[in-house]
């Protein structure tokens, strides 16, 4: 009955849908590089901590001019926020700017480098 109602098109739908799977996919080679890296399984599964503070450091829950100067720089220059952003700009229907290329920009980043890092570690391992 109440609650957010998106006035958003299939194509902002769709735009939604791919950045949340290329960051998902991004955070999956991270985990890839957790689990080939980790001892034990209680280790890989610590290494997950600090991401998944990532979003309470952002402007997922608050404006980022609201931080502290210290915690606004951070949550300004870190991935979920230029994600959260371009997807509330989106599904607002709101003029999306450069927040979706930076979100693309910091998800394809993410995804080549874990990605290039999870397979040294994995012929290491083999």
């Amino acid at each position: 009955m109440m609650g957010f109602r998106s006035s958003a098109g299939v194509l902002s739908w769709l735009a939604v849908a791919g950045i949340l799977a290329l960051f998902t996919l991004a955070l999956t080679w991270i985990a890839a590089i957790a689990g080939l890296s980790a001892k034990s399984v209680d280790g890989a599964g610590a290494f997950s901590y600090p991401l998944i503070f990532l979003p309470f450091i952002s402007s997922a829950f608050v404006l980022t001019e609201s931080m502290p100067s210290g915690v606004r720089a951070f949550a300004e220059n870190q991935p979920v926020t230029s994600i959260v952003e371009a997807i509330r700009a989106l599904l607002s229907n709101q003029p999306v700017g450069n927040e979706l290329w930076i979100a693309l920009a910091w998800s394809g980043g993410i995804t080549l480098v874990a990605y290039l890092f999870a397979m040294r570690v994995y012929k290491k391992r083999v």
